[in-house]
């Protein structure tokens, strides 16, 4: 049987075909490497589609495809700039690049192309100015220019475009105003969203007849939507996210197709008619916040449901007839409600919608959920930060369906339900702050579960093993209970968990160097402070801290990006992700976390009684921002290899048995903010230079050997020169030295040892008795005399 070669690539055989090849179209057919000339120089070839291909092509081998009209590369890897090369191609109609990795600014040679219809540069790398010459390309109709880096203003040319249908330029940094005259006729979608637009919005976005889409979200454009709104036929219209103050106009209740409506902003002053938003009866997606006064109960309004909704988002309202709404939404899913400072219990009204899938509640002051569990289908519940006290104990046992929930900040009671351990569909769970007690159940089983949050509740007993079976866990916060355990080694091959808090517990004993390759791999916060562990500090963890070996472009940029973090505006992207919190020490202080920076690399040991020296093991964990080994039994010096941190922010060392001098290799530390050595046996002069220039006596309080700046003790050939004895305050102030105080203690004490003599040889002289024992003498005969008559 013969041998099965390879698959040939199928641009070899085309290669072959007959030169009169019109239509090419290969998409997503797992083709990989270059474009030969034999492709690329087909006489007649009009039609070149390649998308979804991994092709190592550069776009100035383009140029001899001259009866090209159409040409898609999308989702190609391309890499490289735009070739000015481009100019060749006279007859192009259409031309897609998006999703590629083109860099660079779009050379204005790009634009000579007359018959241009269509051109899609989004979701790349280009920056620099988009040029301002599209009076040359006048048949333009669609232009998106979407998730890339240009900067500087939309070009004047862009609006003389009568033909133009789409443009789409948001998600880049574009600044400036909108002009006040345009030329657009057929304009149907205006999307800007995700730049830095300033100014007022002129008449023309809203009055556009054919307008169907406008966004506009995320700038930063001032005043208020006064004008009367004539573009009847939008069915989105996003203006949230903005600096818009004063009034809307009442004419969006007349966009009797719209769909979609985002209207959030920081300040709306006038007070605005919630039911008059059931006249749309096409809305599906409605989200508003920053009204001063948002009345819910309206003697006008002449229907309250709302047929087609199915989102809502009303936050940081100051909400008008809370108490008396009963609206009616039969298709709604997901409902938000957060930071309305709402009280009482949760109305009825929200009980009785049986759709939701997705229910925040979070910062109110809500005192209660209710009798029953009400959203069996629900998937995502946030109750955080209210004042609801309701035992949960077997609360949640036949909602099935959820997979987020978030008590957190409350003052819910009860204990541990076994529901939570045995649900198969659960993901996120977040209890803490809470006034929970008793035992975990420890069964649990193959689950989902990647965030299991209890901190600050009252639970205790030992730490469920069972824990180790969620494989797929990546945040586990017990701080701050009453467990009583030793260490869980059983849970270090949790390959995905990245946050362990174990702080404040009844914790205990040493923690075993196990011998594995595969300790926390993924780990980068691991707080145990605050407990009762003893022995040498847990070396084979450090050295397999995998994940903190790593400094990521975040760290080295300084940039912030966050764990579990949703992004985006729009109704694709309204689902709400649950976001990771974490109550740290950091810098000295608690710090509450809402969201857990992804940089942040954070190793805390402290308070326990750990002994033997530091390892050396710890420099090579170069993504640590902060480290705390304080208030431990440590001895030893301060390895040098600490120098090597050099994205640490915060190192504390403090309260040890530390000795030796102060490695000057920790100047190297650029972006240490808080150093704390302070009460050890630190010996020598503190390093001068960088960061150690900031740092105050507080640093340093308790190690006598230590000398220089900033310590008023000075150095002398590395020894710290004696403090010169105390001034003579005393002498100025009473006229005489210390000469005469020894000279009259010396007299005294010779008087005291002849009159001592004295009494021994002759006895108590009476005078002397009356004035030191008189009441004494006459409390014992009283005594005595009682004694005797008993």
């Amino acid at each position: 049987m013969s041998s099965i070669g390879p698959t040939p690539n199928p641009l070899s055989l085309i290669a072959n075909l007959s030169s009169t090849l019109v239509t090419l179209h290969l998409s997503n057919t797992g083709i990989r490497g270059s474009l030969t000339n034999d492709i690329l120089c087909l006489p007649n070839l009009q039609h070149l589609i390649l998308r979804g291909n991994e092709l190592s092509v550069h776009l100035s081998e383009l140029s001899c495809t001259t009866s090209l009209s159409i040409l898609h590369l999308s989702f190609c890897g391309i890499q490289g700039p735009i070739s000015s090369s481009f100019y060749n191609l006279t007859y192009l109609t259409s031309l897609n690049l998006m999703e590629n990795q083109l860099n660079g600014s779009i050379p204005s040679s790009l634009l000579n192309l007359q018959r241009l219809t269509h051109l899609d540069l989004s979701r790349n790398k280009l920056s620099g100015r988009i040029p301002n010459v599209f009076d040359r390309i006048t048949n333009l109709q669609t232009l998106s220019l979407s998730y890339n880096n240009f900067q500087g203003k939309l070009p004047s040319s862009l609006f003389t475009l009568t033909r133009l249908s789409q443009l789409d330029c948001s998600d880049n940094q574009i600044e400036g105003s909108l002009p006040n005259e345009v030329a657009f006729s057929n304009l149907t979608q205006l999307i800007l969203n995700n730049n830095l637009l300033n100014g007022t919005i002129p008449w023309w976005p809203l009055s556009l007849k054919s307008l169907t889409i406008l966004d506009l979200s995320n700038n930063q454009l001032t005043g208020g939507i006064n004008s009367q709104i004539k573009s009847y036929s939008l069915e989105y219209l996003y203006l949230c996210d903005n600096k818009f103050q004063g009034n809307f106009s009442e004419s969006i209740y007349d966009l009797v197709n719209l769909t979609e409506l985002c209207l959030s902003s920081d300040n709306w002053s006038n007070t605005v008619n919630f039911p008059l938003f059931s006249k749309l009866q096409k809305l599906e997606y409605l989200s508003l916040s920053g009204c001063k006064s948002l009345l819910l109960e309206s003697e006008t309004s002449i229907n309250y449901t709302f047929f087609n909704l199915y989102a809502l988002q009303l936050l940081s309202n100051n909400i008008i007839g809370w108490s008396k709404f009963s609206g009616k939404f039969p298709q709604l899913k997901l409902l938000d409600l957060s930071s309305n400072k709402l009280e009482g219990k949760v109305p009825k009204w929200i009980h009785d919608i049986h759709s939701l899938y997705h229910l925040k509640l979070s910062h109110n002051m809500f005192t209660s959920i209710g009798h029953q569990f009400p959203w069996y289908q629900c998937e995502y519940l946030d109750l955080s930060f209210n004042l609801m006290d309701d035992d949960i104990s077997s609360f949640f046992c036949n909602a099935t369906s959820l997979k987020v929930i978030n008590l957190s900040h409350n003052r819910f009671t009860g204990t541990f339900s076994p529901c939570f351990a045995n649900s198969s569909s659960l993901v996120d769970l977040d209890l803490q702050m809470n006034k929970l007690h008793g035992t975990l159940s420890d069964n649990f089983k193959h689950l989902q579960l990647e965030t299991l949050n209890l901190n600050g509740n009252q639970f205790e007993g030992l730490l469920p093993k069972s824990l180790s079976n969620c494989t797929y866990l990546v945040d586990l916060d017990l701080g701050n209970n009453q467990f009583e355990d030793t260490f869980p080694n059983w849970l270090q091959n949790l390959s995905k968990l990245e946050i362990l808090v174990l702080r404040d517990n009844k914790l205990y004993g040493p923690i075993a160097n196990l011998k594995s390759e595969n300790i926390f791999p993924s780990l980068i916060i691991f707080d145990i402070s605050c407990n009762n562990f003893s022995g040498s500090l847990p070396k084979a963890f450090i050295q397999n801290f995998q994940a903190m070996k790593i400094v990521d472009d975040e760290v080295q940029s300084r940039l912030v990006d966050y764990i579990d973090t949703s992004a985006g505006s729009g109704v694709e992207n309204i689902l709400p992700d649950y976001d990771n919190s974490i109550i740290a020490t950091i810098k000295g202080a608690n710090t509450r976390f809402a969201k857990i920076p992804t940089a942040f690399v954070n190793i805390d040991l402290s308070e326990n009684k750990f002994e033997g020296e530091i390892p050396d093991d710890f420099g090579e964990l170069h993504g640590l921002i902060g480290l705390n080994l304080s208030h431990n039994r440590l001895i030893g010096h301060i390895p040098h290899s600490l120098g090597n941190l050099t994205n640490l922010e915060s190192l504390d060392l403090s309260s040890n048995m530390l000795i030796g001098d102060i490695p000057t290799e920790l100047t190297n530390l650029n972006f240490l903010e808080v150093l704390s050595l302070s009460q050890n046996q630190l010996v020598g002069p503190i390093p001068r230079g960088k960061q150690f220039e900031s740092f105050s006596n507080d640093s340093y309080v308790g190690n006598m050997g230590l000398c220089g700046f900033p310590l008023s003790i000075q150095c002398n050939n590395n020894v710290p020169l004696q403090q010169d004895p105390p001034s003579s305050e005393a002498e100025d102030k009473f006229g005489f030295g210390w000469k005469p105080v020894a000279i009259g203690y010396a007299c005294g004490m010779v008087l005291g040892i002849g009159l001592g003599c004295c009494l021994f040889s002759v006895g108590k002289p009476q005078w002397l008795v009356i004035i030191f024992e008189g009441k004494r003498m006459k409390k014992r005969s009283r005594r005595n005399r009682h004694a005797r008559t008993t």
